[in-house]
């Protein structure tokens, strides 16, 4: 199991690519995880035979921990047994449980500490700094985030992770139980719910003929991810229709010697990526972040760029520093991210550090939306289908004409409580004077 980033202690074991006895070639996919941060395929370190497959599907290890034996003398392979089905579980010492619950069908072997977090024993307790301490509250990024809002110390609770880290079904177990227990309301519950209740309501129950699926690891973070962020940030939405006919007009120019000179289709994307930089440095509130009471302006624009996964799934890639970067650079960075998203190649960093967010669900014929603002940010620009309509059109002799005209309407989620609607509007106002007065020289 590789090491996904600083922070990733565990990875899980999405699916399989190969089955024992396939031959791999070096650098081939052989497997799928995930983690707290990215989905990814893992290539072969080197080439060989597939002779057995120790962590099943489904199953979540520590990192380093072997997964699968290859084995790369060819000779030896020819003549060595290979197991015929993966191993159904771990050893307990190198597969904690998952900070996220795993498929019914998955097995695990229970760690040795308790399976229910508990208040630390009374006994001699480690100091600050100790070895023993520094494990159990390196949490995984989305674990330490929910005890945040919380209000939850993991270093007082003993998990059933590594050296007793506390994953996120430790402290979901922990949290349903302070209502029991007396314990106040939990913080982040819905203003419409009675004390105790869990703000999602009652859980409906299948029926007869229902089929009934678990949310896959990417779904479930992104509906944890989405739950944060809706109740973080005061939402608030402003909607514009941009003529984006210059635009459509200064592609179809230079389209066809673009494609040939750098291989990259061109698309609107960047040329409203330009001009969203351009404005964002006018605008700093919009790409900052909200801590407590202070406001952090991010020098860097770092963009992210929502991309749907097939059959299911959503990941935001990140243009680092998309204000340094060309036309061409922009195109190059933007297709090149959502190529490898789809293709399960983005390494982690690649999903962090985002300043202001674009998606653009007009590419499946959404004219508008209010999307939510991703933690850690102050905005996120909504994208529509970008069709012909008809619109009066004064000429220069002031008389009013019918014209056929390139519009999209955009939608600007942003943080009210830190961005007021003068900001938004005067950032959009900008970035719609920007666009419908585009330059064609310098493409």
């Amino acid at each position: 199991m590789p090491q996904m980033g600083e922070s990733i202690a565990e990875g899980t074991v999405s699916r399989w690519l190969k089955k024992v006895g396939d031959a791999v070639k070096r650098d081939e996919p052989i497997f799928e995880i995930s983690t707290d941060k990215v989905d990814a395929e893992i290539p072969s370190p080197s080439a060989g035979v597939l002779i057995e497959i120790r962590i099943g599907e489904g199953q979540t290890v520590a990192v380093n921990t072997v997964v699968a034996l290859l084995e790369t003398d060819a000779a030896v392979a020819a003549s060595a047994p290979v197991a015929t089905a993966p191993i159904a579980t771990a050893p307990a010492a190198t597969a904690p449980v998952s900070a996220d619950p795993a498929p019914a069908a998955a097995t695990r072997i229970a760690p040795s500490a308790p399976s229910a977090p508990v208040a630390a024993s009374a006994g001699p307790a480690a100091s600050a700094g100790s070895l023993e301490e520094r494990l159990r509250t390196k949490s995984s990024p989305l674990v330490r985030k929910l005890a945040a809002e919380h209000g939850v110390d993991l270093a007082a609770l003993t998990g059933s992770g590594i050296a007793g880290r506390v994953t996120r079904k430790d402290l979901e177990v922990f949290l349903a139980a302070q209502p029991a227990a007396g314990a106040a309301p939990v913080a982040g519950a819905s203003m419409y719910a009675p004390a105790g209740v869990e703000s999602h309501g009652p859980l409906p129950s299948p029926w007869p003929g229902d089929v009934v699926e678990p949310m896959s690891k990417i779904r479930r973070l992104t509906a944890d991810h989405m739950a944060t962020a809706r109740r973080v940030a005061a939402h608030v939405t402003t909607f514009w229709e941009i003529d984006l006919t210059r635009v459509a007009r200064i592609r179809g120019a230079m389209r066809r010697d673009f494609e040939t000179q750098t291989g990259q289709k061109l698309t609107y994307m960047p040329f409203i990526l330009q001009a969203v930089c351009a404005q964002l440095k006018r605008h700093p509130v919009l790409n900052a972040a909200v801590a407590g009471t202070d406001i952090i302006y991010r020098k860097p624009i770092n963009l992210g760029v929502a991309v749907a996964l097939e059959p299911t799934g959503l990941i935001v890639p990140v243009l680092k520093r998309a204000d340094e970067l060309s036309l061409t650079g922009l195109t190059r960075g933007v297709n090149d991210l959502a190529a490898r998203a789809r293709g399960k190649k983005l390494n982690p960093t690649e999903v962090q550090d985002a300043t202001f967010t674009i998606t653009n669900p007009g590419t499946f014929g959404s004219l508008t939306g209010t999307p939510i603002i991703p933690v850690g940010t102050t905005a996120i620009l909504c994208l529509g289908a970008i069709e012909k309509r008809p619109k009066v059109v004064t000429g220069p002799d002031g008389e009013d004409t019918l014209a056929i005209r390139t519009c999209c309407y955009f939608s600007l989620s942003f943080d009210h409580k830190v961005v007021d609607g003068a900001d938004a509007d005067r950032f959009m106002g900008d970035l719609k004077r920007a666009l419908e007065s585009i330059p064609e020289a310098g493409f």
